[in-house]
């Protein structure tokens, strides 16, 4: 078990529906020291890529992304998922659903922070359906960007997310893949990545 797979089992809970609340670490209460490893990990792992800026999803993604910013030495975009008085000039919108939230959100990225010249490394907390990825995919697109890369922390490999973008032929790197889980037990199954 890498470092990641080894707190998801010893804090994770599991809970009925396919959900797996890692707030106690992750995505509520965030583990900066944690999130350090991660970032040194996506850099170990992304290292021949030409990557100059990060790109992320409000809220769960901020703070992972942060700390692999600074292990990157690049800045951080994160899509909004609402409009709000801040936001103007012209924008790039995506429409993505939720796994966890069971709703659509349209995110939105300002203009002014992606360009034809970036070279963007996707980051987010979970992948489950990949419906968010898909997204921010079609945003860096949008933009004449290029995805370098995504990392995830946590993929949920038992659905279909992690196949499609891998399908679709990204450069994806999840630091922990879930196979299954037994909210009975609360047992965690990963898979291999040697």
């Amino acid at each position: 078990m890498n470092f990641l797979e080894e707190r998801i089992a010893k804090d994770g809970v599991v809970k009925e529906g396919n959900v797996l609340k890692v707030d106690s670490f992750l995505n509520h209460q965030m583990d900066i020291e944690l999130f350090d490893e991660m970032g040194a990990e996506f850099k170990r792992r992304f290292a021949n890529e030409n990557i100059n800026k990060i790109l992320t999803i409000e809220a769960s993604g901020i703070g992972i992304a942060c700390i692999v910013a600074m292990h990157f030495h690049v800045p951080v975009v994160f899509a909004k998922k609402s409009q709000s008085i801040n936001l103007d000039g012209e924008m790039y919108v995506a429409e993505v659903e939720s796994f966890t939230h069971k709703c659509k959100n349209q995110v939105i990225v300002s203009k002014k922070f992606l360009s034809p010249d970036d070279h963007v490394l996707i980051i987010d907390d979970f992948l489950a359906n990949g419906y968010a990825l898909q997204g921010l995919i079609s945003i860096v697109h949008d933009a004449g960007a290029t995805v370098e890369g995504i990392g995830i922390a946590i993929e949920k490999g038992f659905q279909i997310g992690g196949q499609v973008i891998r399908n679709l032929g990204y450069h994806l790197e999840s630091l922990a893949i879930v196979d299954s889980m037994d909210p009975a037990t609360g047992t965690v199954n990963f898979r291999s990545q040697e």
